[in-house]
């Protein structure tokens, strides 16, 4: 599984891309408040987080044999995944609704973004129906790239996250650093519409909240003592993963969180 050359940006577009280091903690729910006071001694709240926080919900598309959630599992150091993401109330998606088409690849340690802003329907007929579709810009060489490893690799919907987030951004120093802290995290692996009135369930127990560092460089000192005076160990953990598992699709891998019983998560969250 050889990786394959990126898209090369050129000049002002639509296609944004990010590459850095991502390190993850499962918390437990009586630190979350705790935490988030530490966290927000050191870091701006995200413009986007205010009152709570905001819905993050993602279609992800793999295929009929899994290979990318077998990439991951096994760990190897060229992996990747396709997805479309909607940041918001996921019940007022619909055609017109601002999506982002994704593709998320790991080079060794370094996580490497790459992401189109369309409608939805837009997204669904690259992905869905495997139709080129116009940006108007050089937006447009990524969306090949993903048309192309769609129609190879034989790629469909195969999971489906959500969770609330709290998002922090960093300051002076810090600029760059990126904290998130992911509660009730659920999925689904059926009516992979990101608008459908669907139950979903906690693939990741609702006592633990995912909290992920990202960050360009390094992690500052301040923030590896805060994981340790909290006595928060590193974890592997993929939500597509945990959702992938938690519905039958797939053996459960060491690196699954322990299981609990499974809760309906509330439909109207």
């Amino acid at each position: 599984m050889g990786s394959e050359a990126g898209h090369a940006l050129r000049g002002p577009s639509r296609l944004h891309a990010f590459n850095r280091y991502e390190i993850k903690y499962l918390v437990e729910r009586s630190l979350v408040d705790v935490l988030r006071e530490e966290l927000a001694a050191r870091l701006d709240l995200d413009t986007h987080a205010a009152g709570g926080g905001y819905g993050v919900w993602s279609v992800y598309y793999d295929t009929p044999g899994l290979r990318f959630y077998w990439e991951k599992i096994e760990g190897l150091r060229f992996r990747r995944k396709l997805r479309l993401r909607h940041y918001g109330d996921r019940f007022a998606v619909g055609d017109d609704t601002p999506v982002y088409v994704e593709i998320k690849q790991r080079v060794n340690r370094v996580t490497q973004k790459r992401r189109v802003r369309v409608p939805y329907q837009q997204a669904r007929q690259l992905c869905d129906q495997r139709q080129m579709i116009d940006v108007g810009d050089s937006g447009g060489g990524f969306l090949q790239e993903v048309l192309g490893l769609v129609g190879r690799l034989d790629l469909r919907p195969m999971a489906m996250t959500g969770y609330q987030r709290e998002a922090f951004v960093g300051r002076a120093a810090d600029v760059g650093l990126r904290v998130t802290l992911d509660h009730r995290v659920r999925g689904r692996d059926r009516d992979f519409h990101l608008g459908a009135a669907a139950e979903n369930r906690f693939i990741i127990p609702p006592r633990l909240a995912v909290l992920e560092v990202k960050a360009n460089d390094r992690v500052p000192y301040w923030l590896t003592d805060l994981t340790a005076k909290r006595n928060l160990a590193v974890v592997r953990v993929s939500k597509y993963c945990q959702s992938v598992e938690a519905f039958g699709r797939a053996p459960r891998s060491v690196f699954h969180v322990p299981e609990e019983p499974i809760v309906l998560a509330e439909m109207e969250y």
